[in-house]
């Protein structure tokens, strides 16, 4: 079968800057639909230990149980399955990070060895978050506590005694984190499915607007969105792992599948999905009732089924993968080490007493490239102007003792959650009081002092860590185009090749998602080479006319065994022009 024939590779020009944006950087935008289980596990996870210090009369000791309580904040995304592992993980990962910069603040106390240590933890952090795709809060929260952890007094003697109290709030975290699974032992899945099901309805009316074709920026928009979002369904029906616990259990995970095939045709067919059914769907997916049933029953079904049951038994790719020296992972890495050095020592030139302050601003600003950057350092300031506001605000009422500077931080910390996916900026304006009443464990300060550190730290770890993100350039960028270009070929050649390997269908399914990721990335960095943007359309719009011939000719009976390619372009007749 013919499809249409990339373009050649664009002839390199001289690297050209691109605008940094102002406009819409400080809007605020729907907040995530599960802001509150973060945001209640932290409040929760933080005050079992800190009320519990309280009582001891320890309260100097927050700190190191904070490092593991917040771990609470990770992975609520996951099924619970695949949670247990990775909270699991995250602990060890925090536990690993304290235990590093507590060894080298009891062997040294050159603020200059500390400041590259936590450069060097910084990178470390953010690349294996970014692997492992561990999703928010990203690497920040480990770089805040490891950053703070090196400038504390230690000697060795003390270091087995605090790495305790984080592996101990760490513990607490997992447990919070895990304990809806009591009572909703599929949410995690549900509310997957139900992404699928709303973005493939968006997907249906966004095409019924532009003519029932593919074409029209809001279309595409949509369509990319939808398939990120199946891609995402598949994902966690997989991360479940094996399908063996217990009848109720299996039935209500292939009951969602079936969903989740509903979706995947209405992004293959958009004007013959019934956006209606889509949401009436997602919406029978809330609380704990039983899976919505389709009254039609697909004749490939089974089929799904059993390619999802074979995905179950294959292997995963290995995390050493993702790490390899062509890694897209790695220029961000240098970005990191660079500019949070350069943000710690700048802060030591100007003899400010608390340079991670400095260091932790700049770690917080690195995103997939320099204009999500420059957003981030933009947002990251603002909400640190106000946040200082803020803090000043509220000083008086934490100053009153040590139970009202708990409630104060449990206060801002479920703030925090609930604001920051509406925008970062909104977040910092709780997370900034937050970090500055922190310091007050161990003594009540003057509020005058730490508002002035933290405006220039703040200053400080957000102009160079831009001009780092600027000067460190990520000229791999269009390469990975150019991969995940030729990973969408080879997907979908297999796809085709094979209509009944259901898994060759969602490989290109994913092959499109990170081919969207790529080319997001790569627009927005700042010198770059010109874009093979034409040939990112072809390979898009190709592997989605395949996505939907193949799920029209399985849709139908057909698919089993392999198809020549002449059926495959009969079926493209019906598929999105």
């Amino acid at each position: 079968m013919s499809s249409t024939p990339p373009s050649p590779h664009p002839a390199r020009r001289p690297a050209r800057p691109r605008r940094l944006p102002l406009a819409g950087v400080l809007r605020p935008g729907r907040p995530s639909d599960i802001w509150f289980k973060p945001a209640c596990s932290v409040v929760v996870a933080n005050a079992i230990p800190n009320l519990t210090l309280l009582a001891l009369g320890r309260l100097d000791l927050v700190m190191y149980t904070m490092a593991g309580s917040f771990c609470a904040l990770y992975a609520h995304h996951l099924p619970y399955a695949a949670r247990a592992r990775a909270l699991a993980w995250v602990v060890a990962g925090m536990t690993a990070g304290v235990a590093v910069a507590l060894v080298t603040a009891s062997l040294t106390g050159s603020a200059a060895v500390l400041v590259a240590v936590g450069a060097v933890l910084a990178a470390a952090q953010k690349t294996l978050c970014d692997a492992t795709r561990i999703g928010p809060p990203g690497h920040l929260i480990f770089t805040f506590i490891s950053s703070a952890t090196l400038f504390a007094p230690q000697t060795l003697g003390q270091v087995p005694g605090h790495l305790a109290l984080t592996l101990a709030g760490g513990a607490v975290a997992w447990l919070v984190g895990m304990a809806p699974a009591l009572l909703r032992p599929h949410g995690p899945e549900r509310r997957a499915t139900a992404r699928a099901l709303r973005a493939a309805a968006a997907y249906a009316d966004a095409a019924e607007v532009a003519g029932g074709t593919e074409s029209g920026a809001a279309a595409e928009r949509a369509r990319a969105a939808a398939a990120g979002a199946v891609h995402a369904a598949w994902q966690s029906l997989l991360a479940t792992g094996t399908w063996s616990a217990g009848a109720r259990s299996v039935e209500a995970r292939r009951a969602l599948a079936r969903l989740v095939v509903r979706a995947e045709e209405a992004l293959a067919h958009p004007a013959a999905a019934d956006p209606a059914a889509l949401r009436s769907w997602a919406a029978g997916l809330r609380g704990t009732g039983a899976v919505p049933h389709p009254a039609d029953v697909r004749p490939g079904e089974r089929d799904e089924l059993l390619g999802l049951a074979a995905e179950l038994a294959g292997p995963r790719m290995p995390l050493w993968r993702r790490l390899t020296p062509g890694s897209p992972l790695l220029p961000i890495a240098l970005r990191t080490a660079v500019g949070c050095a350069l943000a710690g020592y700048g802060s030591l030139a100007l003899g400010i007493g608390r340079p991670y302050w400095a260091l932790v601003t700049a770690a917080s600003l690195y995103q997939a490239n320099v204009t999500l950057t420059w957003n981030r350092g933009v947002q990251r300031v603002v909400g640190n102007l106000v946040g200082v506001l803020a803090f000043a605000a509220i000083a008086p009422f934490a100053h009153l003792g040590h139970a009202e500077l708990i409630v104060s931080c449990l206060a801002l910390a479920f703030g925090a959650e609930a604001l920051i996916s509406r925008n970062y900026w909104l977040g910092s304006v709780c997370v900034t009081p937050m970090a500055l009443l922190v310091t007050e464990f161990a003594r009540f300060q003057q509020p005058g002092e730490l508002i002035l550190d933290r405006v220039v730290d703040t200053l400080v770890g957000a102009v160079l860590g831009v001009a780092a993100a600027v000067l460190v350039t990520n000229r791999r960028a269009a390469d990975q185009i150019e991969q995940a270009v030729e990973a969408v070929e080879r997907a979908r050649e297999a796809a085709e090749a094979d209509l009944a390997a259901v898994s060759a269908r969602r490989r290109l399914t994913a092959a499109l998602v990170d081919l969207r990721a790529a080319a997001d990335a790569a627009a927005g960095e700042w010198w770059q080479r010109a874009l093979p943007e034409q040939r990112v359309i072809a390979a898009e719009r190709a592997g989605h006319r395949t996505l939907a011939a193949t799920v029209r000719l399985q849709s139908g009976g057909g698919g089993r065994g392999t198809r020549p390619r002449d059926e495959v372009a009969d079926a493209w007749e019906g598929a999105p022009a």
